[in-house]
């Protein structure tokens, strides 16, 4: 399998404050990996240093073997982000049209691939309705139409459930499985659900300014060093394979 993004010996600080040290992982295509970790561990800034939207202070990033600064690519990636949870519902906007932002460069295609994304989602029926008068959930899915839109080979999510209630949250980590095990989209998710995403995610990566386990769920689950590094009840609760 291909590697299409990886980090190495990562750094990142906000002035004297180390907020990343020494991350390294790869990311192989087809993967479904969630990022979790306690606040303030640096998950977001990972991110967006890994996008190429911050330099790091030290280390290197890539996307599809190219260095993160300089990708410019962005057909090939979908990127959801805490915000899209702070949408204006005032502001005068359709599903449609919402959907169709998404979507460049622009072509004649349009129209076409907004119908496609929207049947795939099962959100048709609410085409012509405002996004502000959606539910929490209704609005994931149209946001993440919108970051579905182009197609694109990698799935980057910020807290993507923040603001879901336990049903929608588990709905919403439902449709990304099966957008990752139906068409191929590798995704990576920072999640706080720390209790739940071992039963939708293949891989875990455990951040605390470093990297504290990567690897599958079952690996963390049998692994003594994380037993030392978190207890056994917090270690199976991460694991979700006893549940």
């Amino acid at each position: 399998m291909s590697v299409i993004l990886s980090a190495y010996d990562l750094g990142f600080s906000y002035g004297t404050e180390p907020v990343l040290q020494n991350v390294s992982f790869e990311v192989q295509a087809g993967m479904y990996i969630g990022i979790v970790g306690p606040n303030g561990s640096g998950k977001t800034t990972l991110l967006k240093t890994l996008l190429g939207f911050m330099q790091p202070s030290a280390g290197t990033a890539s996307l599809f073997s190219k260095d993160s600064s300089t990708f410019r690519d962005w057909q090939r990636i979908g990127y959801l982000s805490q915000k899209a949870s702070n949408f204006n519902p005032y502001f005068p906007a359709t599903v449609e049209e919402v959907i169709s932002w998404g979507i460049f460069p622009r072509s004649t295609q349009d129209h076409k691939k907004t119908e496609q994304i929207m049947e795939r989602l099962a959100i048709k029926d609410l085409r012509k309705v405002l996004v502000g008068k959606l539910s929490g959930g209704q609005q994931q899915r149209v946001f993440l139409a919108r970051a579905l839109v182009n197609a694109p080979e990698l799935l980057i999510l910020d807290e993507p459930s923040t603001a879901l209630d336990p049903a929608s949250r588990n709905s919403f980590f439902e449709l990304l499985r099966k957008i990752n095990k139906e068409q191929g989209v590798t995704i990576l998710l920072v999640t706080h659900d720390i209790g739940t995403i071992g039963e939708h995610a293949t891989q875990l990566l455990y951040l605390d300014k470093r990297v504290i386990f990567f690897g599958a769920f079952q690996d963390f689950c049998g692994s003594k060093e994380m037993t030392e590094y978190f207890g056994s009840v917090a270690q199976h609760m991460i694991c979700h394979q006893h549940h």
